[in-house]
């Protein structure tokens, strides 16, 4: 394995030169459209290191959710999340497929961290290629309450997480009615195996499903970017591999919500039981998809 900083550092420059330097996320930018004058460069990584058959299976299903997002209904994908290459590997699969595919992908709006905008430009380039819908995540105000900076400094910052989750609350109406399809990670974070905690899904995931129609489940089998314990994406390790995204049957959110409640109607938080259930619905069927997968050949 390679750190992508060192193996790609061309390319990072490159897409940095094509960046639009909009890092500073406020009220007033938490939509951004994707940059296509970024997309070739990654698409160039992902292409040099996804082995053959990779792909996304279950495309017609996706077409279907599509479909109905076209048609008004609010609609949601709910992705499994090892990488921070998860969202550019299946953009670059789906486009891959075919046109009903390179459909589905052009209608993805992700709903992304506000760290991926300002921690740093080369992570911001990358998050600057795919249109996204930025917000202040619950784990990025916890840590900000238990920081050691100045009072006066996180109640500013605690104001403007405000005023960005407001507005992305609001930019998020006018999504659902666009024919968009809205990318979630229910575990809020990539899963790494030395924080048994970032496998967690995270309770906000019941009110997303609250206010959508359907949605479809994506697990995924293989990573070509290792997270690094470092926690920055620069540090990321790049390592060759087959990564098969798997789409699960359209599903209605109410019926998925409430059969959770109700399997788990004596569980304190009920919130947290439909991301439970998200996340161990999405166990299953990672785990039934590797039971799926002939052997890697030797290289």
């Amino acid at each position: 394995m390679e750190l992508i900083s060192a193996r790609y550092r061309e390319h990072l420059m490159s897409m940095m030169a094509h960046s639009r330097a909009q890092m500073e996320v406020g009220e007033h930018n938490v939509l951004q459209e994707g940059n296509p004058a970024i997309l070739p460069f990654i698409d160039r990584i992902v292409e040099d290191n996804l082995l053959a058959g990779s792909e996304v299976r279950g495309v017609e299903r996706l077409v279907e959710l599509h479909k109905a997002a076209e048609a008004g209904e609010p609609c949601l994908l709910l992705l499994e999340h090892y990488s921070n290459f998860d969202l550019p590997a299946l953009h670059f699969l789906l486009r891959k497929s075919g046109k009903d595919g390179a459909a589905v992908a052009e209608a993805i709006i992700a709903v992304a961290g506000i760290k991926l905008n300002e921690s740093n430009p080369v992570v911001a380039a990358f998050t600057e290629a795919y249109s996204r819908l930025v917000i202040y995540p619950s784990r990025s105000i916890e840590s900000l309450k238990q920081s050691k900076l100045d009072p006066a400094k996180i109640m500013a910052e605690l104001m403007r997480s405000v005023a960005v989750n407001r507005s992305s609350m609001k930019a998020l109406s006018e999504i659902k009615k666009r024919g968009k399809l809205v990318l979630v990670f229910p575990s809020g974070t990539r899963y790494r195996p030395w924080d048994p905690e970032s496998v967690k899904g995270v309770r906000e995931i019941d009110s997303y499903m609250k206010s959508f129609s359907k949605f479809c489940l994506i697990s995924i089998n293989g990573n070509i970017l290792r997270p690094n314990e470092s926690n920055e994406l620069t540090e990321d390790l790049l390592c060759r591999d087959r990564v098969v995204f798997q789409a699960s049957e359209v599903i209605d959110c109410d019926t998925f919500r409430e059969r959770a409640k109700h399997e788990h109607r004596h569980h304190e938080d009920k919130k947290q039981a439909v991301a439970d259930a998200i996340m161990a619905a999405l166990k299953a069927q990672h785990e039934a998809t590797e039971k799926s997968l002939p052997p890697l050949p030797s290289e």
